[in-house]
């Protein structure tokens, strides 16, 4: 009897330390799931500028922060102030030759960036601009890309995730993204948004099958208008073609965008704005329309760079915070915290200067984001509700 009591209060203790780490566990992923709105995979490149030909100063910029994952990174974190700004998930991997004022400008953001040594030159790249904002790029040094594997747990437990990659890649990428959510945070992890922006020198007529195949992996696919035409060998010239994206897109968007054909196709447009569709909710009545760009005066626009991966960091953090209150669909009122995000990334050269002002508000480039949100707002939907 006195043998049977021990074994079991051995059972209970069994029982109870499995209750505390079942708890423990549960509380941890909670905690991972809850923390991060936005994660990219885009890279951290520092960039070397040179401007347009009909450009009046033809001096190049050098040691600029750069890269597609930088500037989605830049463009979530403007829509989201301290502490939501820890919520900006990204990766910058600081070589041999890193500048130590590139990273006390990173510091400064307050995001939830994972700064990683390595034994080897950062990744650099060189940026030219021809007419209509056209531009070329190349590698200077050897690029670090990203995988899932690279991701901490925490940056796992992204909400939205960014991806700048070619159609098989995408496909790798997110089949691995939700293996290792499901290892991490377990079985009925709620799946995460996805953001696809196509790579521009494989948006082909011979990759268009691909990039239909890879639309069900993700929520969203956002080329812009002169990589979105190159898959159906269409070039807008000088002009825009706004009935070209039109049909283009919307070739996209009846093939199925998402796993249930409710994603969206997302066109950057340049200084045209963007252009965004969507199933609707009967067959033959999708929801699409054009934004404007935020900056209206293009002499306000001084580099282009990485305007249009800012537009995704704002609008993946729209659509992880979409409020049905605001009156548009998701993805339009999305379109506009990235419209927003946008005209601040392309205003200077590099990243957007982040600041103070009188009352100790945070500010960059000396306005409030919240201003140019209420302003767009009203602009666009003729009410401001922010």
């Amino acid at each position: 009897m006195v043998a049977f009591d021990l074994y079991r209060q051995d059972d209970q203790r069994q029982s109870i330390q499995l209750i505390r780490f079942i708890t423990l566990h549960v509380r941890t992923n909670a905690t991972i799931r809850g923390r991060m709105d936005f994660c990219t995979l885009g890279m951290f490149i520092i960039d070397d500028i040179y401007p347009a030909p009909s450009h009046p100063d033809q001096t190049p910029q050098k040691d600029i922060i750069g890269g597609a994952g930088t500037y989605s990174a830049i463009g979530a974190r403007l829509l989201s102030p301290p502490p939501s700004s820890r919520s900006v998930g990204w990766i910058v991997d600081t070589g041999t030759d890193f500048p130590p004022e590139l990273r006390e400008i990173i510091a400064s953001w307050q995001t939830g960036v994972l700064l990683r040594p390595r034994d080897a030159l950062t990744t650099r790249g060189w940026n030219g601009y021809g007419e209509n904002d056209h531009r070329a790029f190349k590698y200077l040094t050897e690029k670090k890309r990203l995988t899932a594997d690279d991701l901490t747990d925490e940056l796992l437990g992204a909400k939205s995730f960014h991806l700048i990659c070619s159609p098989t890649r995408c496909v790798e990428l997110v089949r691995r993204i939700r293996q290792r959510r499901r290892e991490v945070l377990g079985s009925f992890v709620k799946r995460e948004i996805v953001i696809w922006e196509p790579v521009p020198d494989m948006c082909t007529p011979t990759e268009l099958d691909n990039t239909l195949d890879a639309l069900k992996w993700v929520d969203v696919i956002s080329p812009n208008h002169e990589e979105l035409g190159a898959f159906f060998d269409f070039r807008h010239g000088d002009t825009f073609d706004a009935e070209a994206v039109v049909s283009q897109a919307s070739r996209l968007l009846q093939h199925g965008v998402g796993i249930l054909g409710n994603g969206a196709v997302v066109v950057r447009c340049g200084k045209e704005g963007c252009y965004v569709a969507e199933r609707g909710p009967s067959a033959g009545h999708d929801s699409a329309c054009f934004l404007p760009s935020y900056l209206s005066d293009s002499s306000r626009v001084i580099d282009p760079t990485g305007g249009g991966n800012g537009f995704l960091g704002g609008f993946a953090v729209g659509l992880v915070r979409h409020d049905a209150a605001e009156g548009l669909p998701r993805f339009q009122e999305a379109a506009l915290w990235g419209t927003v995000a946008a005209g601040f990334c392309i205003e200077q050269v590099g990243m957007p200067v982040l600041g103070k002002d009188e009352e100790g508000e945070e500010i960059w480039n000396g306005d409030r984001v919240d201003d140019r949100m209420r302003d767009y707002r009203l602009r666009v939907t003729g009410r401001s509700t922010r």
